[in-house]
Parts: C-alpha cells; sequence; structure tokens
C-alpha cells in the first residue's frame, strides 16, 4: 500500500511541476505576441482547458474523432509554446505568423470547446447490443426511462447558493425548489438539480 501511495504521489508531483512549466511558457509566449496583464494568463487556462475537454471526450468513449482533433490542437499549441521558449524564439522580434496564431487562439479554443461540450454523443460501437425480447403480451411494458440529470456548473451553484442565503436571511426559512427556479430562471429539472447541491 504505501509503495502504491509512492507512487501515486511521485506521478501527481511530476504532473504539477509539468503543468506549471507548460503553463509559464505559455503565458510567455502570449506576452512575447503582444498579449499582456490578464490576457497573458488566460492564454494558458484557455489552452489546458481545451486538453482537459478533449481528454474528457477521449476517456468517454464517444465522438472520439473530434476529441483527437482538438486534443492534438491544444497539444501543439502547449508543445509548441514550450519548445519556442527553449532559446528558439527571439522576444523582442516576435514573427508576424506566431502573432496572427496568438490572436487568433481565442476564437479556435472557444469553437473547440463548445463543439466538445455540446455535440452529439452517439453510442460507442464497440459496447455489446442489448437483448432483444420476443415475448408478447406476457412480458410486463418496459419501465420509461427517468429523465436525464443536467450537469450543472459550479459557478451556478455558487450563484444559487447566494440566491438561498439572501432568501435565508430576508424570510427565515430556507428556499424551496419552485422559488429557488423562479429566481434563476431556469427549467424545473435544472432547478431540482441544483437544489440537490446546495
Amino acid at each position: 500500500m504505501r509503495a502504491r501511495l509512492a507512487r501515486i504521489d511521485a506521478v501527481l508531483v511530476q504532473a504539477v511541476i509539468a503543468a506549471a512549466l507548460s503553463f509559464a511558457h505559455l503565458h510567455d509566449i502570449a506576452g512575447a505576441a503582444g498579449q499582456h496583464g490578464w490576457k497573458a494568463w488566460a492564454y494558458p487556462v484557455s489552452v489546458d482547458l481545451l486538453l482537459v475537454a478533449a481528454w474528457k471526450r477521449l476517456r468517454g468513449g464517444t465522438s472520439k474523432g473530434a476529441a483527437w482533433c482538438w486534443f492534438v490542437i491544444a497539444l501543439s499549441a502547449s508543445l509548441g509554446a514550450n519548445i519556442a521558449t527553449a532559446g528558439l524564439l527571439d522576444a523582442h522580434a516576435v514573427p508576424a505568423w506566431l502573432r496572427i496564431l496568438v490572436a487568433g487562439w481565442p476564437a479556435v479554443a472557444f469553437l473547440g470547446g463548445t463543439l466538445l461540450a455540446h455535440s452529439a454523443t452517439r453510442p460507442d460501437p464497440a459496447a455489446p447490443p442489448e437483448p432483444v425480447t420476443t415475448e408478447a403480451s406476457s412480458a410486463p411494458p418496459p419501465a420509461r426511462p427517468a429523465p436525464a440529470v443536467p450537469a450543472v456548473p459550479a459557478a451556478l451553484v455558487a450563484h444559487a447558493r447566494k440566491v438561498a442565503a439572501e432568501h435565508l436571511t430576508r424570510t427565515g426559512n430556507a428556499i424551496d425548489t419552485p422559488t429557488l427556479r423562479a429566481r434563476l430562471g431556469v427549467p424545473a429539472l435544472l432547478a431540482e438539480a441544483i437544489a440537490a447541491q446546495l
């Protein structure tokens, strides 16, 4: 058990070091390409989030072609920044093509993230087919599947907590789901999912 924990710790430390170095390289490239202040810090976050979104889709087993495409694009951006900061790029004379790539990255990342987050998922063709029953009247009717619980963004949950706290302070009662739904302006199913996390 101790050896396994040591191996996990070593992998975690290595991952943190690699992520920090890559983050710094992307920040430096963005700064050299004319993006300063908060914008230079946003670039590495954008690249890393696209990598994570693509990796999550790859692990999910659906739309792997698109996931690989965006994973390679984000990895190329990260790897390119790492190589460019190895002394191959004069930070005082950045070529125009690199400035164009850095300036155009937000649109590329937004497109990739949106497509990965909202593309329709298809069933895995490698999964075994569900059994088909031929019995007619003796079998009970199939149960209707429960509606899928929507994923709730963390920012929306945080906002809902503020709304619930304000309601409790004002009325002295905990907020109920219909009131929370009305205050947030969200569908009933989403309101129930949010209420479950409060």
